[in-house]
Formats: structure tokens, sequence, C-alpha cells
């Protein structure tokens, strides 16, 4: 981006305010759409001035981990529509190709249920998803032991397992805990709370959860499990995918308003889901 109508450097703050508003101009006058792609630093963030971020009238980013095939296309910033779509693809030879479905794709290579696997409903924006969360839990060789999070907030992970020894009595105090999300996808909303936990006790006990369950729910610290928004989202599209029950917070079952093909659950605490899993 430069103008020698200004003399400061390539690159200024000066200098990308002007082109940027120029190119806006024009695409205003003409009704055209126009795309500028900007550098991303390491943290995730458009390099450079903050003002190219402030002037366009949609910011999106184009996200993807460098092992995994899948891209999501998020909006941060959108002027004139909301920012809660995102849309999904995966690199193929011939370019990005749109995925319909990406729950389907993501649990499509569940054939049978081992310990430590459950599927959750979770939201990417307005849209629901069903992913695959996995645990593993193995007795420390170490004083000290690991706790890994691939795909969820590492914090998050060590208040679960925290609330697992003080309200079910879970002695993970002396077992390595690994947590993986599969598909390369991050989940940061807390209504895989108990999915994780579940999966968790799942592995430790060496116990299957029976197949076709999907677990929803934020766990607080005093072990309740807490409601989440969206629910009938997620329990259609556990539905359509022909899964067989869904484990949601007993408030939220109180709300629901129709009928669903699948059993609805409801639990108010750790010890009543694990009772009602059969890991209890």
């Amino acid at each position: 981006m430069y103008s020698d109508e200004i003399t400061s450097a390539p690159g200024s703050v000066s200098q990308v305010r002007e082109i940027t508003a120029k190119i806006m101009r024009i695409c205003k006058e003409k009704g055209v759409t126009t795309i500028i792609i900007g550098h991303v630093t390491k943290d995730g963030n458009i390099a450079g001035p903050r003002v190219l971020e402030h002037m366009v009238d949609t910011v999106l980013y184009l996200e993807g981990e460098r092992y995994f095939s899948y891209r999501i296309l998020r909006g941060v910033k959108n002027r004139f529509g909301s920012t809660n779509e995102i849309g999904m693809f995966e690199m193929q030879d011939k370019g990005m190709v749109e995925i319909t479905n990406p729950s389907s794709i993501l649990i499509s290579e569940r054939e049978d249920n081992p310990p430590g696997s459950i599927i959750v409903a979770t939201m990417e924006g307005t849209r629901p998803l069903l992913i695959e969360i996995q645990s593993l839990t193995t007795p420390s060789v170490f004083g000290m032991p690991r706790r890994t999070a691939n795909g969820m907030d590492y914090n998050r992970l060590t208040v679960l397992i925290a609330v697992l020894e003080k309200k079910v009595g879970l002695p993970l105090g002396n077992q390595d805990v690994y947590i993986n999300v599969v598909g390369g996808i991050k989940l940061n909303e807390p209504a895989i709370d108990l999915a994780v936990v579940l999966s968790a006790a799942s592995s430790y006990k060496n116990k299957p959860i029976p197949n076709g369950y999907v677990a929803i729910g934020e766990v607080g610290l005093t072990g309740e499990i807490r409601s989440v928004n969206l629910i009938e989202k997620r329990i259609k599209e556990a539905e359509k995918l022909g899964f067989k029950c869904c484990i949601i917070p007993e408030s939220n079952k109180k709300l629901l308003k129709e009928d669903y093909k699948l059993d609805i659950i409801g639990v108010t605490d750790i010890n009543d889901a694990m009772r009602k899993i059969g890991l209890k």
C-alpha cells in the first residue's frame, strides 16, 4: 500500500489510511466488492496498524491448523450483518471445497465406542457441530502429573480435573490426563465441560460410554451442571445424525417445548450424570 501523494513510508498509518480510503471510495461509487488481504501475526492478529480493520466494512479470518485440511472462515466484524456465521471448507487438490455437513465428517471414523470417547454438540457461531472428544488417563511416572489439552483451554482442563477429584472422588492426582478434540477444531465454549468430564472418568474407569450418546453442559466448581444456550439447535443436530440419547442440564430440559426422536436425559450434577450414563 503506497501513494506518492503522501511523504511517509509505505505501511505507515497515514499510507494505509489513504490507500484504504481510495479503495473504499471506488467500491462505493461503482458498487463492487474488494478484498484486501493482510498479513497475520503469530498471535492471529492483523499485522501493522489496526486502522485498516476500523475502516473496512467486514473483517474475515480464515483459520486452520497446519496439519489438518479443514479451514474455518469466521466473521470478526460485519458492519451490515451478523458475525455469528461461519463457513467450513476442506483444502483439496482443486482448492478449498465447502463442507455442507461438517458434523458427519468430524465423527465419520467412529465405528465403535472405546473408553474415554464421547460426542459433544458445540456451536461455531450459529452452526451446531458434533465433535468427538477423547480422553486418556494413565498413571504418572513423574512426580508432577501431566495435563495436556489439545483443542481446548488448558486452564479449563485443570479446573475440571479438580472438580472430578473433589466432587466425584476420582484420584487423578497421580494420573497423567490427556484431552484431544478430534479434527483439529478449537473449542472454547463452556458447553463442552460435561463431555470432557465424562470422557476423563470413562478413561480412568476403563468403561466405555454407551454408543450413540451426546453430552452437553457446563460444569460449575461445585459440580453442578449449568444450562447452555441454543440447546434446541444442538439436539436437532444430534437427532439428524441418528444419535440415540442426549445428556443435557436439567434446567435446559425443563424449558424444551417440542418432542424429539432421541431420548433426553436431564442431569443436575456430575454424580447424577455418571450414574445415568453407567459410570457409577
